[in-house]
């Protein structure tokens, strides 16, 4: 079952995209998507886990939130190292939303993921640009391996705005150029799923940042 966000990732292999892939990828029941800023992102802060993300388009970083975010991060990180994400695409892309990936390989085949974990979306973190957060379906705990990076500021999709909300465990400290890159790229329909890449945006490795 592919997870979206439920006016931002629900389920479905069509229905699915933020939320673990399937839906109206984080945008909540008849709410607008908010607008993009050009800040540049802020430096990691020191102790907080690192990863690398390589993809098509450029080098993404990420900084976990371990201390809000303990279970979303601890998941996540799972699958870095396990090699989980290698090889996997961005296979929703909305370019004043967000940019979903983690789940499905070129060929649009959903990878077999581990147990569904507890959302963590009352953590305080928000769903504001560069951050990423965990894709889920319609249930509240039931995010996977899905994720999503939020290319502008998605109020709805945080806690009790329009639901429980969409957990936030990290943020884009270096490569946001390069999501707003694969935010622009063209996309369309594929076996019943919208706003796929029509060229896949490939996410070639995951890796932790050294020290990370």
């Amino acid at each position: 079952m592919m997870q979206l966000v439920t006016g931002l990732l629900v389920v479905g292999l069509a229905a699915t995209v933020v939320f673990q892939c399937g839906c109206d990828a984080n945008r909540g029941p008849g709410k607008e998507p908010g607008q993009a800023k050009s800040e540049p992102a802020k430096p990691a802060e020191q102790g907080n886990p690192v990863v690398v993300m390589e993809t098509s388009e450029g080098t993404i970083r990420i900084e976990l939130n371990a201390e809000k975010a303990p279970i979303s991060v601890k998941n996540f990180l799972q699958y870095v190292d396990e090699g989980f994400y290698d090889g996997t695409i961005f296979h929703r892309v909305m370019g004043t939303f967000m940019i979903q990936g983690g789940g499905f390989t070129p060929d649009m085949r959903q990878k077999p993921t581990h147990a569904m974990i507890k959302n963590e979306a009352a953590n305080g973190l928000m769903n504001d640009r560069g951050t990423i957060a965990m894709a889920r379906t319609n249930v509240v705990d039931s995010a996977t391996a899905q994720f999503f990076i939020n290319v502008v500021d998605n109020q709805g999709l945080n806690h009790n705005v329009q639901g429980y909300g969409y957990a936030v465990f990290g943020r884009v400290t270096d490569g946001l150029d390069v999501v707003d890159r694969i935010k622009t790229v063209r996309t369309g329909t594929v076996g019943g799923m919208e706003n796929v890449p029509v060229t896949p945006v490939l996410i070639k490795t995951v890796r932790r940042a050294t020290g990370g």
